[in-house]
């Protein structure tokens, strides 16, 4: 399989390319900004954008999204229903502290529910809606790995200090659609390194001691 990460933006955002390896046929998930750099590296890898996704609408995971469906016409454009028109709204804030204008996508082809399958190549990944970080905020789960956007973190989890954030229903979301997947599981995260669903499990001081940590526990 193929699974190529790439750090884009002054927030350091990863943005990853996953798909099938014969076909080179690859979704893109988080194209958040630098989008001539990535469209170059897709090149020299030979990959075949069929499906672009973000995770959450959060500039740093969805800045790019306009040039890149720009520039690949023919792939399909998939999103959860909450958040894509958060872009929009979030547009104006870009030159303060994304650091450049913002232009909206296209509207998506696909509006993603929870449960629904992105088959790329050979390949399959299921959309898990986990709102908590934001209302619409997806991961993607498939082939022993699953793509967390800013739900979970290696050793932490989404913020939950946004509009439209809500901390219990983010503790929900983890352990309801991501400690339930098998402790092998490789995360994937938005920003910073990978981690597994069993490390996370054990040592993730807000999900081994919620209460402790944040002062709530949602399950209570």
């Amino acid at each position: 399989m193929i699974l190529e990460g790439f750090v884009v933006g002054r927030i350091q955002a990863n943005c990853f390319a996953v798909g099938d390896e014969r076909t080179r046929e690859v979704l893109v998930i988080d194209p958040g900004d630098q989008v001539v750099a990535l469209l170059a590296e897709f090149h020299r890898r030979d990959f075949r954008v069929v499906a672009v996704t973000a995770t959450h609408h959060h500039l740093d995971h969805t800045g790019g999204l306009h040039e890149l469906l720009k520039a690949l016409p023919e792939a399909e454009f998939l999103m959860h229903p909450l958040d894509y028109p958060q872009i929009a709204a979030g547009a104006p804030s870009a030159p303060a502290w994304y650091g450049r204008p913002v232009t909206p996508p296209r509207a998506p082809d696909r509006l993603l529910e929870h449960g629904e399958v992105v088959q790329v190549g050979a390949h399959a990944f299921r959309a898990l809606h986990c709102p908590g970080h934001t209302p619409g905020s997806l991961c993607f789960a498939g082939e022993g790995a699953v793509f967390t956007g800013d739900v979970l973190f290696q050793g932490s989890i989404g913020r939950f200090d946004f509009p439209g954030s809500d901390g219990r229903a983010l503790i929900r979301s983890i352990r309801q659609h991501l400690l339930t997947l098998p402790d092998e599981t490789v995360v994937y995260p938005g920003h910073g390194p990978a981690t597994t669903i069993g490390d996370e499990r054990r040592m993730n001081p807000f999900l081994a001691h919620t209460r402790a940590t944040l002062g709530f526990d949602p399950d209570d």
